[in-house]
């Protein structure tokens, strides 16, 4: 069909009666005939058409040219206005006839479309342009090179009387206006313009929009005309072929060619470089139009001056467009003078707007970080990091854990933020070290164009982290799952690794090759501080990368066996492959675990069978192992990084020649790591003991008959008879069978089996302690009574333990793994302690759901704040209270004071409860120099300057020597990043981390407990021996120690861990009346290590000097005075809390205001020396292998059973132990 517009000329007729609007017919179509009226409408059309004039709208002069068939007429009542309007009758017969025609069929809209709109025959059109316009500046170029200003020919113009009248006796004005244009050269110039003047007129019709004026005066226009009617005119006028024409003018013709070459070029491919691309690009196109216009222009307006050549007008231009301005050749004649000013004052005024332009593109690609590019990130390597907000903590935490693994070096890191750079951050990636490794991009992750920029998809790695700090933390976790579902979607094949906030949101991002939830790993390490001293310190060691080199130059001992045990870290090796664990193929796990600490020092904690993905923390005695076997063990450095270094004697022994007392140690084939990483020599004594030298004696002092006269020997393969039975599967029919009056209405109806009931969807099913019926919800309220029991105390409910109570904000999901780790059934029921959960605002039925069937689980509504509330909720009989990081607090407008109430709040609790173990969760690390703070004690001031020091040497763990963090009393979770950043090198690491914290249990694995040295234990004497004990007695792996010293004060000399070096630095220790001096962790004999004590007596002198006068009289009533003062302030404190309990109607026999913990500190050591003597109070942590392995088939089933007999949840209860 074939239609035509055109609505000039429209005509419409209408009566003064009618005031209808004209009405519109649709004329019935007509068949493909040669009748009258259908040659009558095609000439009609044709008319119109080639005329292009409006007519009146016809439409029975549309044709259907395919139909075949014939089409009867339409009725006149199926008109165009009554399918419009509907079935009206017709009042008015006069028709409007209205011609349809489509533009693009006229011959101007076809050149239109082809020379503007169409994309790529425009390109070709300016490309062609460009090309002409270049080859007469070239063709410029040619003229001027056998051009001589001698011989020009001016004879054609002798005539002319205006040469005479302006010709001066300076200047040659026939030189400048005329020229020696040879005729090959006139010839192409004259065809070149022609082509040019044609093309411009065309354009200039094409684009003309109805202002003819304004098409004139553009400047393009203008420069054609200049270029172009001169070399016209001498076709008809052959005297003026030697004219001169500034045919130069065309090089800013074709930078205007150019840019649009390139804008129809982006068109066309529909792709589009960067604006600081294209700004550069006009910049550069500039600087060469003006640099070549100038030394055009120069060198001919010389031509009646010095005559100077091309090359050395465009040497002026380049000296007096940098400024350099060396004069050796300057202009002559003022013509060219006056040309260079004009230049100038150009140059003057354009430039500095390019150069602004591309200032402000430039710091706007700064704030946006560029690209990272294609060819950079198919050559190099390159993770991306997705964050919401980019703070300077969470960077330096990221660089310098994921840079500390040798074999990431040559990694390069993509940030991709949507906030701008903070100037902090962009201070820091302005280091040399980061800012060749670190590229910040701010763009979203949820567009595709950003990820582009990212080039995520040849990424070797994706970290997406949650914004911690946000309030609402949900929202937080939805940005999360949005930004990791974006990334799965543009690159499937990039791993992620995904930091979650909330337990509940973690099944959304199940997809993820690595998933840390912040709440699961917070909740659980919280609750096994309280069973396992600083279980937080112990996996926050674990899971940094160190070398062990912290603390080592500290005059104190236990700063460097602290720090150089704390270097140790989990590493993996097959069994055939390794020097360590290879003599032991096809022993028994116990076997080589022991055996490979008591020769090579390391600490065999877990093993992968081939055929299974999961990986086993002390599988027990039973477990042989195979040469296929993954073997996961704790050491300084992994095996690949260390020296075998063999004594004298063992080379002897295996008919060696004997060189020296060393032979050369035999390195793996891993020579970069060792140059990076360092080398750990590792001495051998005795590869092969024999069978009787571990069979140790008890010591005399010890010995009085009620131990063995050895510690057994551990076995190759395990012995059924030799392995103790275990007493946790037993525990319940003991405690039925022999359990005490006393103890006969606590405990005697719990049952083991699994939680009915779960808040979230992803949480691993664990065996727990459980109440046979659920309790009720009224029942779980501890500060009011009910039906059920009148208690309206922890005083009343007389608990046998001590309480653990844990202070939070609100009830969330994560709490439930809080208690899930403390009800496990491996903990013994006589050792469970009562919880009390401290909320800010009551839970929901929906968590009291989940927890009714724990035993001893009660909640409270109240702050810690509010000393009411902790006492009605028992503190003055807790051991440990835990202090939650509230939501509501983690953002401030300072970030690190978001901690500030919480550390407040605590603070006031260590001064109300001394007695309280309390342990804080804050926000920021940084923060933890503040908790238990006094203000004048010199050793926490020493121990501030040896932070810094250590800061400063480059450490990760600088805040590692703050006493609440070795003693396990502080913990952040944002330690807890580096799990996720390990994963990337570690991919065990996380699974290894939830099993020692008890969140996933699998079949065969143990779990992490803690037993305490009592003075029955000290006979033992050191870790070694105990390592043997353990192994052969109970199939227990120890790992490290929790160690607590006493800390004396004392007036006369001082004991910090500081350098002597770094003495003068400590003036304002010499105020301070305290001095403090704590007991050796190997002897308490301080004259066994002169070097300390001559320190510490440089150190007491150093301070006597420094103070004004000696010590008097004064001074020591001044002393006086304070001690008194502090008694008075602990007993006014006393009175305060004694009040408020007699005011709530509490007994006050158990508050007791002076046993405290300010005289003492602790720290851990892990996976320390064989040779380390054990000490009193010690707490040795260890992994139990896992009970229900060593239990036959059968006795399985009957378990199961009783469990099912014993439980009477409904049908919510799980029926079956599966194993």
């Amino acid at each position: 069909m074939n239609i035509f517009f055109n609505l000039r000329g429209t005509v419409v007729r209408q009566t003064a009666e009618e005031r209808a609007v004209p009405e519109v017919v649709m004329s019935p179509p007509c068949r493909s005939s040669g009748s009258h009226g259908d040659r009558t409408s095609t000439e009609t059309l044709q008319k119109n058409n080639s005329s292009n004039s409006g007519v009146i709208l016809d439409i029975s002069a549309l044709k259907m040219a395919e139909v075949d068939t014939e089409v009867p007429p339409l009725p006149p009542r199926y008109r165009f206005r009554d399918l419009l309007l509907g079935d009206q009758t017709f009042q008015n017969d006069e028709r409007v006839q209205v011609e349809f025609y489509v533009n693009e069929n006229t011959f101007k809209e076809r050149l239109k479309l082809f020379f503007i709109k169409n994309q790529r025959s425009s390109l070709r059109i300016c490309l062609f342009n460009f090309a002409l316009k270049i080859l007469t500046c070239i063709l410029y170029i040619v003229r001027v090179g056998l051009d001589n200003p001698n011989s020009t020919q001016s004879a054609i113009c002798r005539n002319t009387s205006w040469t005479n009248a302006t010709e001066s006796p300076e200047i040659n004005w026939e030189l400048i206006f005329w020229v020696n244009r040879r005729v090959p050269v006139w010839a192409i110039q004259v065809t070149v313009a022609l082509i040019s003047f044609l093309e411009t007129m065309l354009i200039t019709y094409l684009s003309y929009k109805g202002n003819i004026w304004e098409q004139i005066f553009q400047i393009s226009f203008i420069l054609e005309m200049i270029n172009t009617g001169p070399f016209i005119i001498t076709i008809f006028w052959p005297p003026l072929r030697n004219i001169f024409v500034p045919v130069f003018l065309n090089c800013w013709l074709a930078k205007g060619a150019l840019e649009n070459m390139i804008n129809d070029f982006h068109r066309a491919i529909q792709r589009t470089h960067s604006a600081m691309f294209n700004q550069v690009f006009i910049l550069i196109c500039t600087l060469l139009c003006l640099v070549f216009t100038g030394a055009c222009g120069i060198q001919h307006l010389e031509r009646a001056g010095k005559n100077l050549s091309l090359f050395d007008s465009f040497y002026f231009c380049i000296v007096t467009f940098s400024t350099v301005g060396y004069g050796d050749v300057t202009p002559q004649i003022w013509p060219s003078k006056l040309l260079v000013v004009i230049l100038i004052c150009v140059a003057l005024v354009v430039l500095p707007l390019q150069f602004e332009e591309l200032a402000y593109l430039w710091m706007e690609s700064q704030k946006l970080g560029g690209n990272y590019s294609r060819h950079r990130a198919q050559t190099e390597k390159h993770v991306v990091l997705c964050v919401s907000s980019l703070k300077i903590d969470l960077l330096m935490d990221f660089l310098n854990e994921f840079y500390a693994h040798p074999r990431l070096q040559d990694y390069y890191v993509v940030i991709l933020c949507p906030t701008e750079i903070d100037i902090q951050v962009r201070r820091i990636l302005q280091i040399p070290l980061w800012s060749q490794r670190v590229i910040y991009l701010q763009g979203s992750a949820l567009k595709d164009q950003d990820l582009m920029r990212a080039k995520m998809d040849d990424a070797e790695a994706c970290f997406i982290l949650s914004s911690r700090n946000e309030v609402d933390r949900t929202a937080a976790d939805h940005q999360t799952i949005l930004r990791a579902w974006a990334a799965k979607d543009f690159a499937p094949n990039c791993p992620l690794y995904v930091q979650i906030l909330k337990p509940e949101n973690k099944f959304h991002v199940k997809f993820a090759d690595h998933v840390v939830c912040e709440e699961e790993f917070k909740y659980a390490m919280l609750a096994l501080n309280c069973v396992c001293p600083a279980t937080s310190t112990l996996v926050t060691l674990l899971v940094h990368t160190s070398r062990g080199q912290e603390g080592q130059l500290s005059p104190e001992q236990w700063q460097r066996i602290y720090g150089r045990c704390s270097g140790n870290e989990v590493y993996h090796i097959r069994l055939c492959d390794s020097k360590f664990f290879g003599e032991y193929d096809g022993k028994s796990f116990t076997y080589a675990s022991f055996h490979a600490h008591k020769k090579y020092g390391v600490c065999l904690i877990g093993v992968k069978r081939e055929d299974n993905k999961s990986i086993l923390l002390n599988p027990g005695p039973r477990h042989i192992m195979a040469a296929a076997d993954t073997c996961y063990y704790i050491n300084i450095t992994k095996e690949e990084n260390s020296a075998f270094i063999f004594k004298q004697e063992e080379k002897h022994s295996k008919g060696l020649p004997a060189t020296g007392l060393y032979d050369a140690p035999s390195r793996l084939p891993v020579h970069s790591i060792i140059a990076s990483m360092g080398t750990v020599a590792i001495d051998l004594q005795q590869p092969d003991p024999p069978e009787e030298s571990s069979k140790l004696t008890i010591p005399t002092e010890n010995g009085a008959g009620s131990r063995r006269p050895s510690i057994a020997p551990v076995l190759e393969i395990a012995d059924s008879s030799a392995i103790l039975p275990c007493d946790l599967l037993s525990d319940q029919s003991e405690d039925e069978t022999n359990q005490s009056d006393e103890e006969g209405s606590v405990g005697s109806d719990f049952v083991k089996g699994y939680p009915p009931n779960s808040p979230y969807i992803g949480s691993s099913p664990t065996l727990c302690h459980l109440l046979p019926q659920k309790a009720s919800f009224c029942c779980l309220r501890l500060d009011k009574g009910c039906t059920h029991n009148s208690f309206e105390d922890a005083k009343a409910y007389g608990f046998k333990n001590k309480l653990i109570i844990v202070s939070a904000e609100t009830a969330g999901n994560g709490l439930y793994n809080f208690i899930v780790p403390l009800r496990a059934y491996y903990r013994p029921r006589k050792e469970l302690n009562p919880i009390v959960l401290l909320l800010d605002y009551p839970p929901d039925n929906h968590f009291l759901e989940a927890i009714c069937c724990f035993p001893m689980v009660y909640f409270m509504a109240g702050t810690i704040d509010n000393l009411d509330n902790l006492l009605q909720c028992g503190i003055i009989y807790a051991d440990n209270l835990v202090v939650v990081d509230k939501e509501s607090t983690m953002s401030a407008e300072e970030d690190y004071m978001a901690d500030a109430k919480t550390i407040v709040n605590v603070q006031t609790m260590f001064r109300l409860f001394p007695s309280l173990s309390i342990i804080t969760e804050l926000t920021h690390p940084s923060n933890m120099r503040f908790m238990q703070f006094r203000a004048k004690d010199c050793y926490s001031l020493a121990l501030s300057k040896l932070e810094k020091i250590e800061r400063d040497k480059g450490s990760n763990l600088a805040f590692m020597f703050r006493l609440p963090f070795a003693a396990g009393r502080v913990f952040s979770i944002s330690m807890l990043d580096t799990l996720l950043y390990q994963s990337f090198v570690k991919d065990y690491m996380i699974a290894i981390a939830r099993l020692l914290l008890g969140l996933d249990t699998t079949p065969g694995s143990g779990y992490l407990c803690a037993m305490k040295i009592t003075e029955e234990d000290l006979w033992i004497r050191t870790y070694g021996r105990l390592f043997q004990k353990l192994c052969s007695s109970s199939a227990e792996i120890p790992i490290g120690i929790y160690r607590t010293e006493s800390h004396m004060f004392s007036t006369s000399e001082s004991q910090v861990s500081i350098n002597v070096e770094q003495g003068e630095e400590h003036r304002e220790c010499g105020d301070c009346k305290e001095k403090t001096a704590h007991r050796n962790s190997t002897t308490s004999d301080q004259s066994e290590h002169p070097l300390l004590r001559k320190k510490s007596m440089q150190w007491a002198r150093r301070l006597s000097r420094k103070s004004v006068k000696p010590s008097s009289r004064a001074e020591r009533i001044s002393q006086q005075r304070l001690n008194l003062y502090r008694r008075s302030e602990r007993q006014e404190l006393s009175e305060l809390v004694k009040n408020r309990m007699k005011h709530l109607g509490l007994p006050t026999v158990g508050y007791d205001e002076m046993n405290d913990h300010q005289n003492t500190l602790s720290y851990v050591l892990i996976n320390p020396p064989p040779d380390t003597v054990l000490e009193l109070n010690d707490i040795v942590y260890i992994i139990r292998s896992d009970p229900l392995a060593h239990m036959p088939e059968d006795s399985q089933v009957g378990q199961a059973r009783s469990t099912r007999n014993q439980q009477d949840f409904g049908t919510e209860t799980r029926d079956e132990t599966h194993l």
